[in-house]
């Protein structure tokens, strides 16, 4: 029976979230993760793994975000990165888009699934219309914990979501309402509420920072729609 979870460290880093993004087709991470590490990602997720660098960095999960449909990424990635990853991408059908913006944390400040997208209140009204043609998803702005980085305070799959514990009764009815599926509140690597710098998911796994605790990962697998 295949695991559908696995508990590791990037380089001694349990933030393995900043370092990778994962959908139901493909997922990314950095550079310099091991191949026994990389292996384990891709049995886990069951999906292709691309590894690449953004900006000459590993920080994959922290300026890229994706579905199955699309990727996208700052205008700030050096050239040679985002020629790569169209190349890799487009065996997968799998657009490439940039965006030019101030806020270039998109892992930060953008939640997106195949369906929707939460993007954060520091982009204009004008920016959001067009992230919003890029990626092809119905996209609400809303702030949530009274903070403008739900990527940070959230992770969200095809399948269920999980966020901070910050979060008051009004946010949790908005997402859902949103999402159409209830999502769980809960911490990772011992207590972190940046939920997102520690699980790299999809539909069909996650993978978690090993700081994490037996109760803070069984949140997680429950919210994300694996224990039912």
């Amino acid at each position: 029976m295949r695991k559908h979870a696995a508990i590791m460290s990037f380089h001694g880093d349990p933030n393995i979230g900043l370092y990778g993004v994962a959908t139901d087709k493909f997922c990314l991470l950095g550079r310099n993760i091991s191949k026994k590490q990389v292996k384990t990602i891709k049995e886990v997720l069951d999906v292709p793994v691309i590894q690449i660098g953004l900006y000459g960095t590993d920080l994959v999960g922290l300026f890229a975000v994706a579905n199955s449909k699309v990727v996208l990424l700052p205008e700030i990635i050096f050239k040679s990165e985002l020629k790569k990853l169209k190349a890799e991408l487009t065996k997968l059908n799998v657009d490439v888009k940039l965006i030019k913006t101030e806020h270039t944390a998109l892992g930060n400040n953008i939640l997106l699934n195949d369906k929707i997208s939460i993007i954060s209140s520091v982009y204009s009204n004008a920016k959001k219309k067009q992230i919003e043609k890029i990626i092809g998803v119905k996209l609400k702005k809303i702030k949530l914990s009274g903070l403008s980085i739900p990527g940070s305070i959230g992770v969200i799959t095809n399948k269920g979501g999980i966020f901070t514990p910050h979060l008051t009764d009004a946010d949790i009815k908005k997402v859902e309402k949103l999402l159409g599926f209830e999502i769980g509140l809960g911490t990772v690597n011992l207590g972190n509420p940046f939920i997102s710098s520690g699980i790299i998911a999809n539909s069909n796994g996650f993978i978690v920072g090993d700081h994490s605790s037996g109760y803070e990962i069984g949140r997680i697998d429950e919210s994300l729609g694996f224990l039912k």
